[in-house]
């Protein structure tokens, strides 16, 4: 028969084979967990240049395509300034001439209507001097 030493001799010695099986099958798991972190790794040092030439290659394009914007804006701003100096000096081309003969036809008009309004008058006096 054992005696209670060799009982927990025993004990102790289960108890570190199942710990140490353990530790043992955690282990592998984490050498598993280990290698597949290194592919993915490795995938995404492979995958990284293609995408980056992508990226410079987008921004490229992007910048051309500001250049020409700025291009068209710079353009339209010029049109927008020669449009406005044509306007400017058709207004003073031909609200000059526009004003002046406003001007002399209110005075026609404003002359005829006092003359009628003289003759009218004339009229009513030569009609009460008979």
């Amino acid at each position: 028969m054992l005696t209670g030493g060799e009982v927990a001799a025993l004990v102790a010695a289960v108890v570190w084979a199942v710990l140490a099986t353990f530790m043992c099958v955690a282990l592998v798991k984490l050498i598993k967990l280990i290698n597949e972190t290194t592919k993915v790794v490795s995938e995404l040092g492979e995958r990284t240049p293609p995408l980056m030439d992508d990226v410079a290659s987008t921004v490229e394009r992007a910048n051309t395509s500001l250049e020409r914007v700025e291009e068209i804006t710079a353009n339209v701003q010029a049109t927008s300034e020669d449009v406005s100096t044509v306007t400017a000096l058709t207004r003073s081309v031909v609200t000059g001439p526009l004003v002046r003969v406003a001007s002399l036809s209110y005075g026609v008009r404003r002359v005829l209507g006092q003359r009628r309004a003289l003759a009218v008058v004339r009229g009513r006096r030569r009609r009460e001097n008979r």
